[in-house]
């Protein structure tokens, strides 16, 4: 099924993570549909194999295509760091466009020469983030931490709990006393706990959401394939698919605090290696 301008933008990620990114994306493209894809059945991805992980995107990536989607947004940096460069190979006529920690402009922009990097410990074992610190920090200390527990309180509605805050404060308390002046969220949970984050970290301390600069790339790749909703001719009442293959319910009754209203989520069952609805 080729691709047509009135067809939906497809996102994914092991959780609700995602839904940061998809909401940049429906605030920088309101024309456009979109289909949200939750794979709560085994989330958390960050402590699962590279190669466990590279399977469940590539069989959630054939799902989206047979959804018609034209573009498919990897909303996961786990996913991202693990499954891009093969998923581009294996589907190498489909748009993608996934996630890569802001590392850059914060090593850019900082003024102490310290930032902070918070995100999943796959993240920060893949090839995609090795290649990002090799060409962009010279000359700036870059601190880590995978803030264990942290996505399963987020994927709980938990987030602003004193567990969330403690897994928090043990992340962040060295990186401020070593001197960071940034702190870059290196996974798509996080920004629903960037209050929290930015309460601890202080106001002298810059938190990074990559969720605007993913919503532009998603946009210029459009345009350039001609695939941008622009005239008025195109223009139709853009829906917005909500998917898990975890628990329909339970995500339905996060998604007016997560997304800001309510939604039906549909189920989308594993069976076999491959998603069906």
């Amino acid at each position: 099924m080729s691709p047509h301008v009135k067809s939906p933008i497809g996102v994914f990620d092991s959780g609700v993570g995602g839904i940061t990114i998809l909401k940049a994306v429906s605030q920088a493209l309101p024309d456009e549909s979109l289909i949200y894809l939750a794979d709560q059945a085994h989330v958390p991805y960050g402590a699962r194999s590279l190669e466990q992980i590279r399977e469940f995107s590539d069989a959630i990536v054939k799902f989206l295509l047979e959804q018609g989607v034209k573009l498919v947004v990897v909303a996961c940096n786990t996913a991202s760091a693990a499954a891009l460069r093969s998923l581009r190979e294996t589907f190498s006529k489909t748009l993608f466009v996934g996630m890569e920690p802001a590392v850059k402009p914060a090593a850019e922009t900082t003024h102490s020469g310290v930032v902070g990097v918070l995100a999943t410990p796959a993240t920060f074992q893949g090839a995609l983030y090795a290649s990002v610190i090799e060409r962009f920090t010279q000359g700036v200390t870059v601190l880590q931490d995978t803030c264990p527990g942290l996505v399963t309180q987020i994927e709980a509605g938990h987030l602003n709990t004193p567990q969330t805050r403690s897994i928090l404060v043990k992340a962040i308390q060295p990186m401020i006393k070593a001197g960071i002046d940034t702190i870059v969220l290196g996974c798509t949970h996080y920004p629903f706990v960037t209050p929290l984050i930015q309460e601890i970290a202080g106001p002298t301390v810059r938190v990074i959401d990559p969720s605007p600069a993913i919503a532009r790339q998603v946009a210029r790749l459009l345009d350039a394939h001609h695939l941008l909703i622009k005239l008025p001719q195109e223009k139709q009442a853009p829906q917005t698919r909500f998917l898990t293959s975890g628990d329909p319910e339970k995500l339905q009754a996060m998604l007016p605090g997560l997304w800001g209203q309510a939604v039906t989520v549909e189920q989308a069952a594993w069976q076999g290696g491959k998603i069906h609805i």
